[in-house]
């Protein structure tokens, strides 16, 4: 029988991102660090209603995609929008640099900031908790250079999705999504300022040089205070992300990382490169072919109970996402944050997790939206372990205390949504990859996971030096005393120029 829970959830909370970078990058040795936060301070400090609206609107925009005969497949434009981002995080970028605050997202592609050419069609302020916007100047930025339709990045087939490019003129770009939410503006190329790990619990600082987007409009939930910040940072399987740049021109390692905790203020370790501690315990095989972290489920449990997995689609195999009508698919993505099923998959887990305890008594809340139940023991003693199994036999638990939520009004909701018959596949979200280290191996196509106290530290490689070096929110956070309190941290570990040779060869 596996352990229950992930150990004592006081202290620091703490999210770590973790990149390896060597060519792009300038003046950079050991590793990065930059602290990120939980948009709505943990799960804690919303409502249901504002989680799944929140759901809603990042779903909306993967449908938006495919309405629109983008290809998601092998590199569409599955942008990020500013309300239905969870995590951010504030870097410097420029020289001299200035602070931006932006979201961190697995589900995601583009890094874009608004610009000052934006004027009033971006926002001018924020909700969110400590965050004041800053438009991105390039005029201002001794290293700002504009990226011209001829540029190898623009002509990339994910970018050419969005551009109307013409020779000798700006490389732009253009989004739309499902809500009629726009995004428009063009690219450049800049420093971008961060911390780096340099011993255990110790940091300092250092630069690189990546393409991103410069907004010159934003409307609809783009420009709504409620969410806004000042970008984002994607992490998908595109070749247009920061760290697809960066490990195309043999800087970084194509991995990263994740360890969220979304309890009280929300918060955790998010990495790209390798990470010692803790081990991967399971990996499964990521589908290919596909923008979006995909696996294969081969079996759910309820408890010690199987939930017969719905078959529809005939067995024929899909060559472009190399998989199998016949297999339900689940999607690793960290901006949602509850959990998403199929109508056929949805009733009869939430029927058997509340089979488990007969007698339990039943009431509305959010204006009769749900239906919750009142409970005064400890849930994770009662209920049953949700327990997913990918390819690989690769397993991932989902704990009680992780999916039941305990409410305002003294009632206690799952957080197990029916997801509108659009989207055939699952979707795990915050509530499902919290407390849980979870690796996106992009060299070895595959993910994995390890439970995880991500309140505490991790271990990183610094592949310059050689050494493991431990991190954690406090130490990051007392190294950044100008800025507000910031929960999670982003760790780039920078592999060597020297190092990278072999890696350039093969």
């Amino acid at each position: 029988m596996e352990p229950r829970g992930i150990g004592d959830r006081s202290g620091g909370l703490l999210v770590v991102v973790v990149v390896l970078v060597s060519a792009m990058v300038v003046n950079v040795s050991g590793n990065l660090v930059f602290p990120v936060s939980h948009k709505f301070n943990g799960r804690e400090g919303a409502s249901l209603s504002e989680l799944k609206a929140h759901d809603h609107r990042r779903h909306a925009r993967f449908l938006r995609a495919t309405q629109n005969a983008v290809d998601i497949v092998l590199g569409g434009d599955d942008q990020m929008i500013s309300g239905a981002g969870l995590y951010f995080t504030k870097l410097g970028i420029g020289n001299p640099s200035h602070d931006y605050y932006v979201q961190v997202d697995s589900g995601s592609n583009l890094f874009w900031v608004s610009c000052t050419e934006c004027g009033k069609g971006c926002p001018a302020r924020s909700e969110l908790n400590g965050v004041k916007l800053t438009l991105y100047d390039r005029n201002s930025s001794s290293t700002s250079k504009v990226v011209s339709c001829g540029d190898n990045f623009c002509t990339s087939p994910s970018i050419k999705e969005i551009s109307d490019c013409k020779p000798n003129e700006k490389c732009n770009y253009h989004l739309e999504y499902v809500d009629k939410d726009k995004s428009s503006g063009y690219f450049v190329k800049d420093d971008v300022q961060f911390q780096k790990a340099s011993g255990n619990f110790q940091t300092s600082s250092t630069s690189g040089s990546v393409i991103f987007g410069c907004g010159t409009q934003q409307s609809g939930w783009l420009n709504d205070p409620k969410g806004a910040v000042s970008g984002v940072i994607g992490f998908d399987q595109d070749n247009t992300t920061m760290l697809s740049q960066l490990a195309a021109a043999g800087k970084v390692r194509n991995k990263f990382a994740h360890c969220l905790d979304n309890t009280k203020q929300g918060g955790g370790i998010w990495a790209i490169g390798e990470v010692v501690e803790p081990k991967m315990k399971y990996t499964s095989p990521i589908v290919p072919n596909q923008s979006r972290y995909n696996v294969v489920v081969e079996k759910i449990e309820v408890g010690s109970d199987a939930i017969e997995l719905p078959t529809s689609g005939g067995g024929v195999l899909d060559e472009t996402s190399g998989s199998n009508s016949d297999q339900i698919i689940a999607f690793f993505d960290s901006g949602t944050t509850l959990a998403y099923l199929p109508p056929k998959l949805h009733e009869p887990i939430v029927k058997k997790i509340l089979a488990t305890n007969l007698g339990l008594k039943f009431k509305k809340i959010d204006d009769g939206k749900y239906t919750c139940f009142e409970y005064s023991k400890n849930v994770d003693e009662k209920f049953p372990i949700v327990k997913f199994t990918f390819k690989n036999s690769a397993s991932l638990w989902v704990y009680p205390h992780d999916y039941l939520y305990d409410t305002k009004e003294g009632a206690w909701c799952h957080g197990w949504m029916k997801s509108t018959g659009e989207d055939p596949d699952i979707i795990l979200g915050d509530m499902t990859l919290s407390n849980k280290l979870v690796v996106y191996d992009l060299e070895k196509k595959v993910l994995g996971w390890a439970d995880h106290n991500c309140s505490s530290s991790i271990k990183v490689k610094d592949d310059q030096s050689g050494s493991d070096y431990s991190v954690q929110y406090h130490n990051l956070a007392s190294s950044d005393a100008s800025g507000p309190r910031l929960l999670m941290s982003f760790v780039l570990l920078v592999t060597a120029a020297a190092a990278m040779l072999q890696m350039i060869s093969i």
